[in-house]
């Protein structure tokens, strides 16, 4: 049996599903004098998000990470749906599908690492950024020629909505 190209579920999605660190931002942790953790993202991705969100899809965060800074931005850009401290990502997906009566195959999630992977093996399509480990890759359907915090979450994002004429032009 042959196997569908990625293009070939961008039509069913009505739904993006991201993890944060190594995604959303390129991995790196900046540590402070303090203690504090700061991290980069990238505003073209930020765009992306906020553009999906006002185009009526679902748009949610699952991070093990904790930094209230992330939540507070990812807020900002309309993301109602953020889970921090999601050390069992599994649950907290299947609790975000259940809530909003969401089926799988309409699910893009985009992972970069291994506690990504329970996710990625159960949704429509797994995708990754370029900089993703072998594991994650060997699994995702489509992987970004973008790293993590530098345009992954843009890419795809643009394609689906591209694909569905709900893009910008």
């Amino acid at each position: 049996m042959e196997e569908k190209s990625y293009k070939e579920y961008l039509n069913h999605i009505t739904t993006f599903i991201f993890d944060v660190d190594g995604v959303l931002t390129n991995g790196d942790l900046h540590v402070t004098n303090t203690g504090e953790l700061l991290r980069i993202m990238n505003v073209r991705d930020g765009f992306a998000l906020k553009f999906a969100v006002n185009s009526g899809y679902n748009v949610a965060i699952i991070s093990a990470g904790t930094n209230d800074g992330v939540k507070i931005r990812l807020e900002a850009l309309g993301i109602k749906t953020v889970y921090l401290g999601a050390h069992k990502k599994l649950e907290k997906f299947y609790e975000y599908i259940e809530t909003n009566n969401i089926k799988t195959e309409n699910i893009l999630y985009m992972g970069d690492d291994m506690p990504d992977y329970p996710v990625l093996k159960v949704v429509g399509l797994p995708c990754c950024p370029q900089d993703a480990v072998a594991e994650v890759k060997g699994i995702s359907k489509y992987i970004s020629h973008k790293n993590g915090g530098q345009g992954a979450v843009r890419d795809v994002i643009e394609q689906v909505l591209k694909v569905q004429d709900k893009w910008v032009f």
